[in-house]
């Protein structure tokens, strides 16, 4: 077996890559002696080694440049007669990093950059770099997020799917525009989160989130029966069109907050107060006992207040049906606001994007590395007390139903 210079888990090396403080040279010293052990791991043998448990010898290695936010490193990458070794640990680290210097580079040569931007990537990718270098790279990384983006969704149920958007700003014909990033995340049978896929549209409009929709179920989303949004017109309109028969969940944060916001000031803390008490009922009884309760005592104080509450009652208390496990997690948004943050943290960097192709190609990039972390981690639900009810609520319909086809017939 081969023997580690340095104890080096994925955290610690994600962490690296995100540092800024001259470490480069370290970094590649580290990453090298990480090579050549994980080589030893698969050979089964020391260098000269003589074992009959050896798979395989070494064939010399070849130099490869990584880009990283510390500088460019080269690592020596070895080879073994059998086949080339796999880097596939440092590629999934380095994909939102390529699509970030790709982005600047981009900026610089289309000249649109600042000095910040030019000094930022001389940084990041040395003093010489030309349009064809930003056409390798792309050739190398646009087809592995393309392929992750397009890829088949059969063979998996989604019960949940929470949406949201964001805006960017994009150099279009000399112009900069304003474009909708449009994001899905399902919550798969087995309980464990997956981004499902990114759309660059021209606005949050209704035929927009209608399209993206029905992308998605053409690779395969299926089985969707709560989805999870903000209150939006033209997404409302198009989940109740592209998802007929599951329930929407209006996100409760963005509820409470336009509930304040049409309240006296005077009256908002004690308001957010008895309102966060509805959201949190433990059944729908309850809930509707305590709002009744809220509008009485507010209907003349805050009445375009109460009138928000009223309307959307049933649309925010949705998640109340469901086995108190599962109402924490998909009572909001914010678990996509959450990568939506993280997704501004690079995006700020850009300000605004050269064109179209690099807009997808960085968020893609982080969401691809997120959707690799979130299936290689930890259950995000245990999905059992979810499947057996669901099993009662079929059961129950269909009781109801033999009993009114009775009383008709």
């Amino acid at each position: 077996m081969a023997q580690y210079h340095i104890n080096l888990n994925s955290e610690i090396l994600h962490h690296l890559f995100q540092n800024d403080e001259g470490l480069a040279r370290l970094l590649e010293q580290v990453l090298n002696q990480v090579l050549q052990a994980q080589l030893t791991e698969q050979l089964h043998a020391l260098p000269y080694e003589r074992t009959e448990e050896r798979k395989g010898y070494r064939n010399g290695y070849y130099p490869r440049k990584l880009t990283t936010r510390v500088g460019t490193l080269t690592l020596h990458v070895p080879r073994a007669r059998t086949g080339e070794f796999s880097t596939e640990l440092f590629l999934r680290y380095q994909r939102s990093e390529q699509a970030l210097v790709l982005a600047l580079m981009e900026m610089v040569i289309n000249g649109v950059s600042t000095r910040k931007v030019a000094k930022i990537t001389e940084e990041l990718c040395g003093t010489e770099f030309s349009k064809s270098t930003v056409s390798d790279l792309c050739k190398r990384l646009d087809p592995i997020i393309h392929a992750w983006n397009q890829r088949e969704l059969e063979g998996s149920l989604y019960p949940f799917l929470l949406v949201d958007a964001l805006v960017i700003k994009v150099r279009e014909n000399e112009r900069v525009r304003s474009r909708s990033i449009l994001i899905a995340i399902g919550i798969n049978e087995k309980g464990y989160r997956e981004i499902l896929g990114l759309r660059l549209g021209d606005s949050e409009s209704e035929d927009s989130w209608t399209d993206f929709f029905a992308w998605l179920k053409q690779r395969g989303l299926k089985g969707v029966d709560l989805v999870v949004s903000d209150h939006h017109v033209g997404l409302i309109n198009a989940i109740k069109s592209q998802f007929q028969g599951c329930t929407w969940q209006r996100c409760q944060t963005h509820f409470l907050r336009n509930i304040l916001n049409a309240a006296p000031n005077s009256l908002q803390a004690e308001l957010a107060e008895r309102i966060r008490a509805i959201l949190h009922a433990p059944d729908l009884k309850t809930a509707r006992m305590l709002r009744d309760q809220v509008l009485a005592d507010y209907e003349e104080k805050a009445p375009k207040a109460m009138a928000i509450l009223e309307e959307g009652f049933d649309d925010a208390t949705a998640v109340l049906v469901l086995p108190e496990r599962y109402r924490k997690r998909l009572r909001t948004t914010n678990m996509v606001e959450r990568l939506i943050e993280e997704i501004r943290r690079r995006e700020n960097v850009i300000r605004i994007f050269p064109n179209r192709e690099s807009a997808v190609r960085l968020i893609g990039a982080i969401l691809m590395e997120t959707d690799e972390k979130w299936s290689t981690g930890r259950m995000y639900l245990h999905m059992a007390e979810y499947w057996e009810w669901r099993k009662q609520q079929v059961e129950q319909m269909n009781e109801e139903k033999a009993v009114s086809i009775r009383q008709v017939s």
